[in-house]
This record gives structure tokens, sequence and C-alpha cells, in this order.
């Protein structure tokens, strides 16, 4: 009698244990939504305060920014970082599709592990590396070699026209940025390439396709909601992107009207004024409003994907 009460006395304490650990692992997994949950009521709040002394149209139609005066006009900074996230993309698909169909295709096995290594070893590089890497390097590249040439065989062209050569642009940001999601890109998309059952690459060559034929109509097709995954990660990432940006996009509050006009974005924006928005209430639910305004984009595409 002993003996059974004393396997029931402990069966009884395995019990509570489970029940304990299993509370503390829902409030564990429970944690990230809380988190969460506060940073969209604080930015929510915020941003429903500014909206109630500022016309929230008004804000997002005004090309000023003079916080002195109250004014908030957010169009430049939007218009920064859709130019900025538009050029990283247009130059960041190509080169890294590319690079995912070589290494899951055409690279021999023996170098894949290097290869998928290095790649890899891209997304590991701290923002500020890539940033000086922007100002020492690609700066001076468009400045000096890349805005000459494109404005003299491309000038007809709106965008390619040069109003202010100064380096820190829209097109140096876009091509830092660019290498910066391409881990991200590549990695993703060759996942899903490498995912393609072989059989149906072995149908299309029994059927005649060429490699690059059966890449083409099979596999690309096969694995395009994977592709689709990493591009939407990948412009998620270069939206929100902040120091390299910070660095190299020349940080005029102005809408850019070519690849060459220096650009703000609104990463940007909240960065450099983190000194100067507490001395003004109003000035912190402003930035809290790009906070929220750049929060629910990325949220939406992340969600999406």
């Amino acid at each position: 009698m002993t003996a059974m009460s004393s396997a029931f006395s402990r069966f009884g304490r395995l019990l509570a244990s489970d029940a304990l650990m299993s509370k503390v692992l829902m409030v564990i997994a429970l944690t990230p939504l809380a988190v969460i949950g506060s940073i969209v009521a604080i930015l929510a709040y915020n941003t429903a305060e500014f909206s109630s002394k500022v016309d929230l149209i008004q804000m997002l139609s005004c090309s000023q920014w003079l916080p002195e005066e109250g004014v908030f006009g957010f169009l430049p900074f939007i218009a920064g970082t859709a130019w900025v996230t538009v050029t990283a993309m247009v130059i960041a698909l190509p080169l890294g599709l590319l690079t995912a169909i070589f290494i899951a295709e055409y690279l021999p096995r023996r170098a894949y592990g290097f290869v998928k290594g290095l790649v890899e070893l891209l997304a590991a590089i701290p923002s500020v590396v890539y940033g000086l890497w922007g100002i020492t390097t690609i700066v001076p590249i468009v400045k000096e070699h890349v805005a000459p040439l494109l404005s003299k065989v491309l000038g007809w062209i709106p965008i390619f026209q040069v109003n202010v050569n100064l380096g820190y642009s829209v097109l140096a940001a876009g091509f830092v940025l660019a290498i910066m999601v391409l881990p991200i890109l590549i990695s993703i998309s060759e996942d899903a390439i490498s995912s393609v059952p072989r059989e149906l690459k072995e149908a299309s060559f029994s059927l005649g396709a060429t490699k690059l034929q059966t890449i083409r109509k099979v596999v690309l097709r096969v694995s395009m909601p994977g592709i689709i995954v990493a591009v939407i990660l990948s412009f998620c990432r270069a939206f929100g992107e902040t120091m390299a940006v910070l660095m190299v996009a020349g940080n005029v509050a102005k809408v850019p009207s070519t690849l060459f006009d220096p650009a703000y974005p609104l990463t940007a924006l909240i960065a450099n004024s983190l000194g100067e928005m507490f001395s003004d209430p109003l000035y912190v639910s402003a930035l809290a409003t790009a906070g929220f305004i750049l929060f629910t984009i990325t949220f939406t595409f992340n969600v999406v994907a």
C-alpha cells in the first residue's frame, strides 16, 4: 500500500512538473508575440497622436521637412525609400537568380559547399562594413565613371540624366543594397531550384529538350513559388536597411528624379534624427509614424512571403 502511495505521489509530481513546464514553454512561446504587440501598440499610439495634430494627406504629399516649424512632409523620404529599394532589386534580381541557377544546375558538387559558404558569408558582414565599402569604392566609381558614361549613352532617358553628380546617390545606395540582399535571394532561390524532382528533369531530357530548355520550361516554372518568396524577403531586407543606406545615399530631403540624385530613405531619417527628436514630442510622434509605415509594409510583405 505504501509503495502504491509512493508511486501515485511520484506520478502526481511528474504531472505537476509537466504542467509547470507546459506553462513555462507557453510563456516563452508567447514572448515574441508580446514584443511584436507592444511595438505595434506604441507605434500605432504615436501615429494616432500625430495624425490628430497633422493632416495625414498633407503629411504624405508635402515635400518639406521643417520640424522646428511643425512641417513634417514625408514625401521625399517615401520616394527615396522607393527609389533605392527598386534600384537595389533591379540590380540584385538578375545577379541573384542567375547565380542560384548556376549553383543548383551547373556547379560541380565538389565546389558546392565552398561556393555556398561564400554566398552565406556575405550575410554575416556587418551593415556598417558594407557602408564603408560603399563610401570608399562605390561612390567614387559612380561619380567618376558610371554617371558620366550612363548620362552620355542613355542621357535621353530622364532617370539617367545627371542633375548633381556627388556620387552619393540612389544608384550607389541601390548597388550596395543589392549586394547585401544577394545572400537571401541566392540561398532561397537555390534551395527552391534544387528541390525540383529529378524525374521531371529526366522526363524533359527524354523528350529531346536541352539543359537550358529544361531549366527555362521545367525547373523555373516548378520552383517559381520559392523564387517569389526569395524576392519578397529580399525586398523586405532592402526596404528596412538603415546603416549602409545612411552612409551612401546622400541624405538630402528632396524627391529624387534620376538615379544620380541623392536620396533620403525613411530608415536614414529615423537614425539621423535620434539625437534631436526628444526635444519635441511632436517630432517623436512624427518619427514613430515613419516607423509605423516601415513596420506595416515590411510586416505585410513578410506575411505574404
